[in-house]
C-alpha cells in the first residue's frame, strides 16, 4: 500500500460563537477548536493539533477564519471540507483546505486581521440580532463616533484599550483603518490591524459607542491613548456584536473579507 504522505493544510471557515468559548482549546468548555479537531478526526482518522489564527473571545463570532494542522490524508483537498461539515454543527463551517509550505503557521503567518463590530440602535429589540449584534436603545450619535473613528488610525500604544492577559512584549500596533458605517438602525465599526491585543477591538467599539452617547468627546481620543490608561476609555463592549471579518497572508488561497 502506497504511504500517504505528511502535508500542512489550512483551512478556511467560519462559526458563529454564542455555543462556545472561543476558538482556543479548554479542558472544561466547549470551543471551536475542540469541535473542528473532532470533526477532522472522524471525517480523516488523523488527530490534529490545530493553529487558529487568533483566539476569540467566549461568544466572538468568525466570518472568515483560518487555522493549520500536519496531517496525512487521501482525501482530496477540493472535498476535504465537505467531508470534515458533515461532523460539524450547524454553526460551524468549513469551506476551503489548502496545502501551504510546512513551515506556515496560521497565527504568525497572519499580515493583517479586521473585526466588525456591530450595533443594534434602536427602541425596539430585533430578535434576529440576537447574539448577532449589541442591542443599545439610548440615540447614538453616529456623526461623533464618526469622528471620533480615525484617531485610532496608525502606528500608536492601544495600552489604554486592552484588557489585562496573557503578557505582551508590546502594547504598539499598527491600526490601518478604523471606519463607522451605518445602515438604517444597523452601525458598523471596522478595525484593521497588523495584531489586537486582548480585548482591544470591543474596547475601541465601547469607546466609540461612549463618543456616541456623548460620555468621551472625539478630540479626546489622543489624549485617552497617550495616557495608556484603561480606566479613561470606554468600556469593553459585549462579545456578541464583534465578528472576524477579513485576514491577509499575502496568498490568494486564503486572503478574503467576507
Amino acid at each position: 500500500m502506497k504511504e500517504i504522505k505528511e502535508r500542512n493544510i489550512a483551512f478556511r471557515l467560519a462559526y458563529l460563537g454564542t455555543a462556545y468559548h472561543g476558538w482556543q482549546y479548554q479542558n472544561n468548555a466547549i470551543t471551536v477548536q475542540q469541535v473542528l479537531q473532532q470533526a477532522i478526526g472522524k471525517a480523516t482518522g488523523c488527530q490534529v493539533s490545530l493553529s487558529g489564527v487568533g483566539r476569540t473571545d467566549a461568544g466572538v463570532h468568525a466570518r472568515i477564519y483560518v487555522a493549520n494542522a500536519r496531517m496525512a490524508t487521501s482525501i482530496p483537498l477540493d472535498k476535504l471540507p465537505l467531508a470534515i461539515s458533515a461532523y460539524l454543527p450547524p454553526d460551524i463551517s468549513v469551506s476551503r483546505a489548502v496545502e501551504v509550505p510546512w513551515d506556515f503557521d496560521a497565527r504568525f503567518q497572519c499580515q493583517k486581521k479586521e473585526y466588525t463590530y456591530l450595533i443594534h440602535n434602536s427602541r425596539v429589540r430585533d430578535p434576529f440580532y440576537h447574539n448577532r449584534a449589541y442591542f443599545c436603545p439610548s440615540r447614538l450619535d453616529y456623526d461623533a463616533m464618526a469622528e471620533a473613528a480615525p484617531y485610532f488610525e496608525g502606528k500608536q500604544d492601544f495600552a489604554a484599550v486592552r484588557s489585562e492577559g496573557t503578557p505582551v512584549r508590546s502594547t504598539v500596533r499598527t491600526m490601518y483603518y478604523c471606519r463607522t458605517e451605518k445602515e438604517g438602525d444597523l452601525i458598523s465599526i471596522r478595525v484593521c490591524a497588523d495584531g489586537f491585543l486582548y480585548n482591544m477591538a470591543r474596547a475601541i467599539s465601547g469607546t466609540l459607542l461612549y463618543c456616541g452617547l456623548h460620555k468621551i468627546e472625539p478630540r479626546q481620543i489622543p489624549e485617552i491613548l497617550a495616557s495608556r490608561d484603561r480606566e479613561r476609555a470606554g468600556p469593553t463592549a459585549p462579545a456578541c456584536g464583534l465578528y472576524m471579518t477579513a485576514l491577509t497572508y499575502g496568498m490568494e488561497e486564503l486572503d478574503g473579507r467576507a
